[in-house]
């Protein structure tokens, strides 16, 4: 809701990040000797939120796959989307046993509970469908694998750039919402960890907070007053940043680095006053689920390891324009 490439994404690259599900469709050589069984294939698609835009972007993505596969192996792809308006892991999984009684090849599902899908999950590979998850994984049941982000190696990734943008020196404080949440906590744990490289760099705390823009924006208010020290912000997840002027307590007085990038908070970057956002492969958890699950069926295929893991894109002052416009086409306003 995914070992690291360290090297940061270029303009370039971030710009051909809309043209990923052509990486995700099969390469025709390899495919040539594996001959689909069917003409058509459905594959489900059972996310967090329909309302929330990064599910909308891996909607698209696995859209655009479904095309590429089918253009290259001669047969009909079709996603059906069976997303619930808001979070709710019961209609998730009342969704997953509809779509196997319907007869759907292969499942893609960003769990919303484990515990509560993982039953679902289960039977629905044992009655033959594939099932893949990506952004929130079910690492208990027999899904085949899962694709998203390495929280821990994400939180190092954020304690790197704050640093940078710091000059290595000053006090921190983590940013970290929900605090029963395993990725959140997994990203605080790798805060920490990243930032003992940096021996003139202090962390002050951890504070957490109810997940929704206007009290973490209190809570970095909050903070900021009694705290006058804190020169860098390590946000876990960039709530404050999906409403206005969410950071003038921060403004001149201390760096702000945080995780994903979505539109509002593109604008950020933009005004300076965030250095750096550290984008999730949104549009990617669709193109790589469709391939994870089109290998599976076409070619019997394993991935090398059920945790495929999903480097982060790095935006900043210098590609934060370019990378905009992938929210355009992932949320449709280029079609």
């Amino acid at each position: 809701m995914r070992n690291w490439i360290k090297g940061l994404l270029t303009v370039g690259a971030v710009a051909g990040l809309a043209m990923a599900a052509m990486a995700a469709a099969p390469d025709a050589k390899k495919t040539e000797a594996a001959k689909p069984k069917k003409s058509q294939y459905v594959i489900g698609m059972v996310a967090k939120s329909n309302s929330n835009p990064v599910f909308l972007a891996a909607r698209t993505g696995a859209e655009d796959a479904a095309k590429a596969w089918g253009k290259k192996l001669g047969v009909d792809i079709r996603i059906d989307w069976r997303t619930p308006v808001a979070e709710d892991g019961q209609k998730q999984a009342e969704a997953i046993e509809q779509l196997v009684a319907g007869g759907a090849d292969g499942i893609a599902v960003s769990a919303s509970d484990a515990k509560l899908l993982k039953a679902a999950i289960d039977s629905a590979v044992e009655r033959g469908t594939v099932v893949v998850t990506f952004d929130s994984d079910v690492p208990d049941s027999q899904r085949l694998a899962y694709f998203g982000t390495n929280d821990f190696e994400c939180g190092k990734q954020l304690a790197g750039e704050l640093a940078k943008s710091m000059g290595n020196k000053g006090v921190v404080a983590i940013l970290a919402g929900n605090q029963n949440a395993p990725n959140l906590q997994a990203r605080v744990r790798g805060v920490r960890e990243g930032m003992k490289a940096f021996k003139d760099i202090q962390i002050l705390d951890t504070y957490y907070h109810a997940e929704t823009p206007q009290d973490a924006v209190l809570k970095v208010e909050q903070v900021m007053a009694a705290n006058p020290q804190i020169t860098g912000w390590a946000m876990v997840g960039g709530w404050p940043l999906f409403t206005q002027n969410a950071l003038k307590s921060v403004a001149g007085r201390a760096k702000v680095v945080a995780v994903d990038a979505l539109p509002a908070q593109l604008d950020y970057v933009r005004s300076g006053e965030v250095d750096t956002l550290l984008a999730q492969q949104v549009y990617e958890w669709g193109t790589t689920s469709v391939q994870l699950i089109m290998e599976k069926l076409v070619e019997n295929k394993q991935p090398a390891s059920p945790i495929v893991n999903a480097p982060l894109v790095v935006v900043n002052k210098a590609n934060v324009d370019e990378y905009g416009k992938n929210w355009d086409r992932w949320l449709g306003k280029s079609k």
